[in-house]
């Protein structure tokens, strides 16, 4: 069951003076427009809301806005109205700030912004406080608490595209052009996946053959103490082809079974494994996928609809039914109906795709865990998420958490190893890796959500109340994406205490499923 409350927010914007500068308060940031700044034209202002790095490309100046801009068919339908209002609202509340020094990632804050207004679209910066979504918050690794949600994993599974990693075919349109090239671009990614240290790698946009798999495999060993080994597909390497591929700690894990090959549209992407954890005997199938992308010219049902969707997405359509036409095939050989789907499927959530998976059975985790603040990759300073991570009902209950690791998306594209001398893992590709921890566990069942009424949210003297989801779980998001509040639901009637005035998202979380809604605090 999911319930959504629309709730519609009132539109204001005042201002008043204090300090001889005008402090501006936006009160609805959705509907904020360039307009609102005319007024104060060649005067000094603060801003009352925070806002947020939207686009880091230029090292003098940044792109703000006071909400995160995200690709519309990430949150709707295509060509649906609440699409359209999507993206005629992206059009608004951007602006140019100027006069800015030191090094600032996209999704970074800024608190007390003091400017001067140069135009209706362009300030300099007077001053302000930086917030939040640093490198220093992600150097020491992943949110463990979003992947332990539900409980602690003991199973972590990562999926990457490496950004065309290649080891032997260097030097061709795409990839490193030589050796120190690529052990510039073999530093970062190494550091990468060693400081995350998953159980399972699903590696996308890696070269055919198995050099490259084989080099991952020997450095996650050296870099993290544990033993690491990888699936021959009894490949070599053609030209600067890349792949799907997997990477595994042996300690943990045994593949059941051998590599299964689905090679509708783009040949050598969309594989399947089944695992064993060794401790426990359980056993799952990983889906590893690069679909078809959105660059060139199309033709028929793979040109460009102008619907956001882009070029080719007849052919990713087809290798979403393929993907789950295999798995009908899979699931018999490898003895075991649990799946988890991940990779680089080149559409956004709400695209035919990944719509065509929903609709087979498949659950996004994004969604399911982070509602519609979830995103691993940015492009023209638009938010979304092109990596995913799905799994089939089975497999739900035993899904601890998802995390997506911020170290690429939100980056300047001055980091990348062909571009700089930085050694750490930051813009090691262009894509966020996507992490899923597990706890596998055969005897838990889904209960389908259309089948289970099992909470109620209710408000009493103004408090928002859960009731019937005792031994459950919940997370608090601002309409930003940032998470307010974690907690488990110890009784029948569990009260939510200390929510400042505004609208959030409430996801729920209790005998196999989540509950998603709104609450609004006046």
């Amino acid at each position: 069951m999911r319930k959504i409350i629309c709730i519609i927010l009132a539109i204001a914007f005042t201002s008043t003076w204090a300090d001889a500068a005008t402090i501006v308060h936006i009160e609805d940031p959705d509907t904020w427009s360039y307009t609102q700044l005319k007024q104060y034209v060649g005067q000094t202002i603060q801003f009352a809301t925070p806002f947020y790095v939207t686009n880091n490309y230029n090292t003098s100046s940044l792109t703000i806005s006071p909400r995160r801009i995200f690709t519309p068919t990430n949150q709707a339908l295509p060509l649906s109205q609440e699409y359209n209002t999507l993206y005629s609202r992206n059009g608004q509340g951007t602006i140019t700030l100027t006069n800015v020094s030191g090094y600032h990632r996209i999704n970074e804050r800024l608190h007390n912004l003091t400017v001067k207004v140069n135009s209706t679209n362009s300030v300099s910066l007077v001053s302000c406080q930086y917030v939040g979504n640093t490198r220093t918050d992600l150097e020491n690794g992943y949110d463990t608490e979003a992947v332990n949600m539900r409980g602690d994993a003991s199973i972590i599974v990562c999926c990457m595209n490496l950004e065309y990693y290649l080891v032997e075919n260097l030097g061709g349109d795409m990839g490193a052009s030589n050796y120190s090239e690529h052990q510039k671009q073999r530093a970062k990614v190494s550091t990468a996946l060693a400081t995350i240290n998953a159980d399972l790698y699903g590696l996308v946009e890696i070269e055919q053959g198995q050099s490259a798999l084989a080099e991952i495999a020997a450095d996650l060993t050296k870099n993290t103490g544990r033993k690491f080994s990888y699936i021959d597909d009894g490949g070599s390497a053609s030209g600067t082809y890349t792949k799907s591929g997997f990477v595994y700690c042996s300690d943990v894990l045994k593949p059941y079974g051998k590599l299964r090959e689905n090679n509708t549209g783009v040949k050598q992407r969309k594989k399947t494994q089944a695992f064993q954890e060794i401790s426990t005997g359980e056993k799952f199938l990983f889906s590893v996928n690069h679909f078809k992308a959105k660059s060139g010219k199309g033709s028929g049902d793979n040109a460009d609809k102008d619907d956001g969707q882009g070029t080719y997405n007849g052919d990713r359509k087809r290798e979403a039914q393929s993907v789950l036409a295999n798995y009908d095939k899979d699931r018999i050989y490898f003895s075991d109906n649990d799946i988890l789907v991940m990779g680089d499927l080149n559409a956004y959530a709400m695209e035919d795709p990944i719509t065509i998976l929903r609709e087979g059975g498949m659950i996004d985790l994004h969604r399911a865990f982070h509602a519609d603040s979830s995103y691993s990759y940015v492009y023209r300073g638009y938010l979304g998420y092109l990596d995913h991570a799905l799994c089939n009902s089975t497999l739900y209950p035993q899904v601890t958490g998802m995390v997506a690791y911020h170290i690429n998306s939100d980056e300047s594209d001055k980091y990348t190893y062909d571009k700089s001398n930085d050694q750490t893992m930051f813009r090691s590709s262009d894509h966020d890796p996507i992490i899923v921890g597990l706890r596998l566990d055969s005897t838990l069942t889904y209960i389908p959500e259309v089948e289970v009424d099992f909470v109620q949210l209710y408000y009493s003297e103004s408090i928002p109340h859960i009731r019937n989801a005792e031994g459950g779980y919940y997370t608090i998001y601002r309409l930003d994406g940032q998470i307010v509040s974690q907690s488990s639901i110890a009784t029948n009637e569990q009260p939510i205490f200390g929510l400042p005035q505004g609208l959030y998202i409430i996801n729920i979380y209790g005998q196999g499923q989540c509950l998603q809604t709104k609450v609004l605090m006046q």
